[in-house]
């Protein structure tokens, strides 16, 4: 072989080289790419408050800084939206209900909606403005509580946990005024919505409210009379971050839970509540 051929030899043998290490490199990046965007995650919320934007700052920050995954919120105002959202894979997880609603929606929507972790749990109260505590409440009063499935049903544990009156669990499902066994104080219970429950107050002996409403209605700590204690009966109303069920084993959505389910979190949410409005749940013994 002449010098020549030789060196148009050695030219085209650069030339592949180049193009292939420019394709591995392009390929590289671009598969570099990919498993950027695949870190990114988009959690449906609903507005809680600037106690809870505080606290899913920190997650957000646990999420970036030990497991290189973006956050992104999308804030909703319906009750309905964030799981309509998941399903539709607007979003990949969300955050904002509690076992017993997730039950419910399920099989009112044919739904496949899974936990893949716990968050909080929100305390509900029974709360007076004529009485102290809860024997003083006279024979045939009237009880108000919500009247949507879920939280009358967490009403009516509230009740039966105070005991005021006994339930039959026996169907295995949300509780209402139907499956109440006995009632020795003969008491009236009274439904109406769930936003309405704190007006009730003065009408009635005493109202089971929801946290949310009665801040909103700025009702005392020396209202309450008794607190939703923490036991079997309290497990559906824990919240936590939700999944699609083939979603469920996804190794980044579980990093998103252990973002949320760590010390500094627990330590946000008792600083944020003083008043023990909200609790860490991901490590309660029921």
């Amino acid at each position: 072989m002449n010098v020549k051929n030789r060196r148009i030899l050695i030219t085209i043998i650069i030339l592949v080289f180049i193009i292939i290490v420019g394709g591995i490199f392009a390929f590289s990046h671009s598969g570099n790419k990919s498993k950027v965007s695949s870190k990114i995650v988009k959690i449906g919320l609903m507005p809680g408050g600037k106690q809870e934007d505080v606290i899913w700052k920190q997650v957000q920050k646990n999420a970036k800084d030990q497991f290189g995954i973006t956050l992104k919120f999308v804030n909703f105002t319906d009750g309905d939206e964030p799981n309509k959202a998941l399903v539709n894979h607007e979003v990949d997880l969300n955050a904002f209900q509690h076992y017993a609603y997730l039950k419910s929606w399920n099989k009112a929507n044919n739904g496949n909606i899974v936990s893949i972790g716990d968050t909080i749990i929100t305390p509900i109260h029974l709360y007076s403005t004529k009485y102290k505590k809860v024997d003083e409440i006279p024979d045939k009063s009237t009880i108000a509580i919500p009247n949507d499935i879920t939280n009358e049903s967490r009403a009516l544990y509230v009740l039966k946990n105070a005991g005021l009156i006994k339930l039959d669990t026996s169907r295995g499902v949300l509780a209402t005024v139907k499956d109440i066994r006995e009632n020795p104080k003969s008491l009236i219970i009274k439904e109406i919505d769930a936003s309405q429950t704190p007006r009730a107050l003065d009408s009635v002996a005493a109202a089971v409210i929801n946290y949310n409403f009665a801040i909103s209605a700025k009702n005392s700590d020396k209202e309450s009379i008794y607190q939703e204690p923490l036991n079997e009966d309290s497990a559906q109303w824990i919240n936590f971050i939700a999944a699609n069920q083939s979603d469920k084993n996804n190794k980044v959505y579980k990093e998103v839970v252990k973002a949320y389910e760590q010390k500094n979190i627990a330590d946000i949410i008792k600083k944020e509540y003083p008043d023990g409005g909200e609790l860490p749940a991901w490590n309660l013994k029921l």
